[in-house]
C-alpha cells in the first residue's frame, strides 16, 4: 500500500497554485497552512473546486474566510449548547429530587437502563476524583461532610452525553415532567425531548473538538415537527434537505429561551456580515433565513 509523500509548505502552496487557486499573499497563506493543516483546510475548498480544479476566481482568502466564519460559528453555537446543558442539568436535578431525594440518583433501580446507570456513574465518579482537589463544592461534600453528594451538586460531574442518556433512562413522570418544563407537552414530548438532547449532544461534540460545520452532511438527522420541516431549505430534486446543521439550529430554536435563541441569531447575521464571501446553503440555509428563522 502506497502512503502520501511528506510535503513542505512551499510544495502545499504549489500544489493549490497547480489547480488554479489565486494566492494573493504567499506569507499569510504559509502561516495559515503551517497552523490550520493542510488536510484540514481541505475540508472548506471543496465547494471551490471540481475535479480537485479550483474556479476561476478561487482564491486562499475564498478559503481563509470560509474556515474563520466556520470557526467563529461554532463558538457562537457552543455558548448557547451551554445554556441548554445547563438549563436540563438542573430541571434534571430537580424533578428528580423532588420524587427520589437528593441521592435517589444513586439509586440504579429508579432507572430503565442499570448498565446504563452504572457506567454514567462511574465516568462521573472518575470526574469527581479528577476535580477534588481544585472544586471547593466537592471537597465540601466529600471532605467537611463526608456524605454523598446531592443531585443538584453532582449534574456538573456530567457531560450533555451523560444528562441526555440519565435523562433517556428515567421513569417517565420524570420525563414527561422535564419535558413540560421545556415546552413540550404533547404526547409524545418526553420522546422528543429526548431525541433534541441526543442531537445536542452531536452538535456539541462537533463544535468542542473543531470539527467543520460547513457542507457538512449529518447521518444522524435531527428530528422535527411538520412546521419545522417547513422552514427547511429544498435541494435540487425538490426533496427537503433535513442533513445540514440547519435542521439542528431549529432544535436550539425550540429549547433556548427565546431571547437567548434572538441574540444566537444576531451573532450568526454579523457573522453572515463579515464573511459576505460565505454561503449560508452551505450549512442548509435557506435565502429567507433571516425572515423566517
Amino acid at each position: 500500500m502506497s502512503t502520501k509523500d511528506f510535503k513542505t509548505i512551499d510544495e502545499q502552496l504549489e500544489i493549490l497554485r497547480s489547480r488554479g487557486l489565486i494566492i494573493d499573499d504567499e506569507n499569510i497563506a504559509k502561516d495559515f497552512l503551517l497552523y490550520n493543516n493542510y488536510y484540514r483546510i481541505s475540508g472548506y475548498s471543496l465547494t471551490l473546486r471540481k475535479n480537485n480544479i479550483f474556479s476561476k476566481s478561487a482564491s486562499f482568502q475564498n478559503i481563509m474566510d470560509i474556515y474563520n466564519f466556520d470557526h467563529e460559528l461554532r463558538h457562537v453555537i457552543l455558548q448557547y449548547l451551554e445554556i441548554i446543558e445547563v438549563r436540563m442539568k438542573s430541571i434534571f436535578a430537580y424533578e428528580f429530587t423532588k420524587i427520589h431525594g437528593s441521592t435517589g440518583y444513586l439509586n440504579a433501580a429508579f432507572f430503565t437502563d442499570k448498565v446504563k446507570h452504572r457506567e454514567i456513574i462511574s465516568k462521573a465518579n472518575q470526574q469527581k476524583v479528577q476535580r477534588l482537589s481544585h472544586e471547593a463544592y466537592l471537597r465540601h461534600f466529600v471532605n467537611d461532610l463526608q456524605q454523598d453528594i446531592p443531585l443538584w451538586a453532582y449534574v456538573d460531574l456530567f457531560t450533555i452525553s451523560d444528562i441526555s442518556f440519565m435523562y433517556s433512562i428515567s421513569e417517565q413522570p420524570i420525563r414527561d415532567a422535564i419535558a413540560h418544563t421545556f415546552g413540550l407537552t404533547m404526547n409524545k414530548g418526553a420522546f422528543i425531548l429526548g431525541s433534541y438532547m441526543h442531537s445536542m449532544t452531536i452538535i456539541r461534540n462537533l463544535c468542542a473538538h473543531g470539527g467543520r460545520l460547513y457542507n457538512r452532511l449529518f447521518e444522524q438527522k435531527p428530528s422535527l415537527n411538520k412546521k419545522e420541516k417547513e422552514l427547511l431549505r429544498k435541494n435540487s430534486n425538490g426533496e427537503i434537505d433535513n442533513s445540514h446543521f440547519y435542521g439542528f439550529l431549529l432544535i436550539m430554536k425550540r429549547i433556548l429561551p427565546v431571547d437567548k435563541f434572538h441574540e444566537m441569531k444576531e451573532s450568526i447575521m454579523t457573522l453572515n456580515k463579515k464573511y459576505p464571501f460565505v454561503r449560508m446553503d452551505y450549512y442548509g440555509f435557506r435565502d429567507d433565513w433571516q425572515q423566517r428563522l
